[in-house]
This record gives structure tokens, sequence and C-alpha cells, in this order.
């Protein structure tokens, strides 16, 4: 398990925001490869990359990515997919990943990612599962054997501007994985890729499935589209989370404001999301890259992540992709304590959401939700 590259603590001092027990609902096993492991895997495979050391291709993914709109942003997976082809690679990536999450003080990480996205080398469906599953064990088995318990499991994504027909097939996929079935490690569901124009409804029969047979969902909404996106996820998707959902601030308007206090009014979509405690992924550093609040500013302090945690919404703190962001857990609540003042109180807050939000069973959960309480309390 290697140590993050900095220590992030509060502005005021306080303990290793790292060494606090922490939950990731949203990052992308496709978007947290080490960049060293990125060059070893391609120069086996022979494949070019657009730096030759660590610290450039670390430099090319931040240079990138910085303003860039979210399809733009998702060019940067051509890199870290083209060498993630074979189950070797997979099961070393997944490992490491593990690895990493554990050294950021994560106790309980769902991962997703696209098996589709992972067969140009050869491998079926479910070989690249088995072995993403097999990377995962390795690195629970060998955490557990330093005393570190880490509980992680996969999330399915298919890709909403693909057929109905994959979106099914990554579903059937998903269940035949599910936890619970063999050495099965899938704990859910997801869409993601270009929001804007492909909704849920396209995949409705993949959404149907997976509610029919029990298998929690979450959609991508809410970050390059808005509102409509967000409806369609809880409807036609029948999600429990959602994906980042940072526009669900749209549905929010101010009635009065007299300088000391401010009325904000719900609309029907953020009602029902506050009022039927409907997880909200936010992902602060990659919704700024994207532009995913872009009406509001273009500065991390601009994020409605306050707005929304004051009124009450289950928000979550998510890194989405670490390397295309060069961030950490550690790094977005370092941030968010600098943007918006808060303190260890607000941190477990967000990392209680999260346990409260997995897709675990409710004993499970609780038990996440005591080894949090615990951890703070000795913090």
């Amino acid at each position: 398990m290697s140590a993050p590259d900095q220590e992030y603590r509060l502005p005021d001092g306080g303990p290793s925001i790292a060494a606090l027990p922490k939950v990731s609902l949203h990052d992308h096993l496709d978007g947290g490869l080490r960049p060293s492991t990125i060059l070893e895997l391609a120069d086996e495979a022979g494949i070019a990359l657009p730096a030759s050391d660590a610290t450039g291709l670390t430099e090319w993914f931040a240079s990138a990515v910085a303003g860039a709109s979210l399809v733009d942003y998702l060019k940067r997976f051509d890199v870290t997919n083209a060498v993630m082809q074979t189950a070797p690679a997979l099961r070393r990536v997944a490992h490491e990943f593990v690895l990493d999450l554990a050294a950021d003080g994560v106790i309980h990480g769902e991962v997703r990612w696209g098996p589709s996205l992972h067969t140009r080398g050869g491998l079926s469906l479910d070989e690249a599962v088995e072995a993403v599953q097999a990377g995962f064990d390795d690195a629970t088995r060998d955490l557990a054997e330093r005393g570190h318990h880490v509980g992680v499991g996969q999330i399915l994504c298919a890709l909403r501007n693909e057929s109905p027909v994959a979106s099914l097939e990554i579903a059937q996929l998903a269940l035949r994985h599910r936890v619970g079935e063999g050495s099965g490690g899938v704990l859910g569901f997801d869409i993601a890729g270009p929001e804007a124009g492909f909704p849920p409804a396209a995949h409705r029969e993949a959404f149907d499935l997976l509610q029919a047979e029990f298998l929690p969902v979450t959609v991508h909404a809410g970050e390059a589209d808005g509102l409509t996106s967000i409806r369609g996820a809880l409807i036609d998707g029948h999600a429990l989370r959602l994906g980042h959902g940072v526009r669900i601030a749209d549905d929010i308007s101010i009635l009065r404001d007299t300088g000391d206090a401010t009325t904000v009014g719900l609309g029907p979509i953020a009602t029902w999301v506050r009022d039927r405690e409907i997880a909200l992924e936010l992902s602060p550093t990659s919704n700024l890259q994207t532009g995913a609040f872009a009406s509001r500013g273009d500065d991390f302090d601009d994020h409605p992540f306050d707005l929304l945690y004051q009124l009450g919404f289950r928000v979550t703190v998510n890194t989405d992709n670490r390397l295309m962001s060069a961030t950490s857990l550690s790094r977005e609540l370092a941030l968010l304590a600098q943007a918006f003042d808060y303190g260890l109180d607000d941190f477990e807050r967000f990392q209680q959401n999260a346990a409260a939000s997995a897709f675990l069973p409710l004993e499970e959960r609780d038990a996440l939700a005591d080894r949090i309480a615990l951890g703070f309390a000795e913090a």
C-alpha cells in the first residue's frame, strides 16, 4: 500500500485527511491507473504514448482535461483503455487501484467500469469481469494480511451512446456476476459516456430487467445535461443514486434574499431527490473541469456543493477519475474545506451519507457506518 503523494489536512491543521475512514462511490477504474503502470503496459503492448515518463504522462493528462467539455474529457480514456485489453493487465490495474484507494483511507469502494471497452484483445465480457474481480480479490487479501480491511465491489457500466442491445447485454452480465453468484463481485449497474442526446429511456429494457431482478442502479446524469436527464435517470433508469447530479441545482430558485437570510424554492425534481435521500455522487474537481456548473462560475467555490449540503441533500464526495483530475478523496475534501470552511464533523457527515447510500445489505451499511464513526472519534 503506497503512501498518498501529498498529506492533506484542514486549513487549521488537525489529523491527516488520508487517515480518516472514507467511502468512495464514484470512481472509474480506467480513470485511476498509475502512470508508471500505463508506461509498462504500453511498452509490453507496443502502444505509443504522448509522453515517455511518468511525470510527463501525468502532466499530459492534467493539461488535456483542463477546461475540456465532457466529450473532450472522455477522449483521455482512449489511452488508458488501450493498455487494459488483456486479463493480466486488467488484474494488475484492479489490484493497484484498490491498494491506492486504501492508501487514501478508503474502507469501502464501489468501482465502475465499462467491460465492453476491454474486449478488443479477444477477452469475452465475462472474462474481463473475472479478471477485474481477481485483481480486487488479490488486493483485499494483501491488505487484510497487513491488518487493513477494505470492501470493494464492481459497478458495471453500459455506454449510453451504444445500442439498447449492448446495454441489455451489460445488464445481463451484471446479473451473472452479482455478489452472491459464485465468485461475483458486482454491486450495481450504471450508464456512462456522452450524456446530452443519449437519454436513459433508450436503455429502458436494461433498466427494467435490473429493477425486476433487484440489482441497484446509479445513472450518470446532471453532469453534461440538465434536469431532463436527471428526470430520465429517476423515471426510466430507476436510479437509486445520481452520478454527479450537479445540475439538480437548476431546480432550485431564490425566492427572497434580504441580505441576512435567503429563502429558496425547490422544484419537483429537486424535491423528490432531496426528500427521498437519493445520493448525489458529486466530484468537485471533475465537475469543474467538465463545466458541469459553468453557469454558476468557473472557480471551485462556485460549485453548488455547499448549497445542496445546506439544503439537506444527501451529498457525497468522490473523485470520478483520479488520474485525469490528479486528485484523491483526501484532496477533494481538503479543497471543499478550503472553499466552504468545513470541519471534521462535515467530513464525517459526507462519509456517513456515502455509507448509507452504498449498494450493500443493511447490516453491512450499518457496520460501515460504525467503522466511520469510530475512526472519526479517534481522529
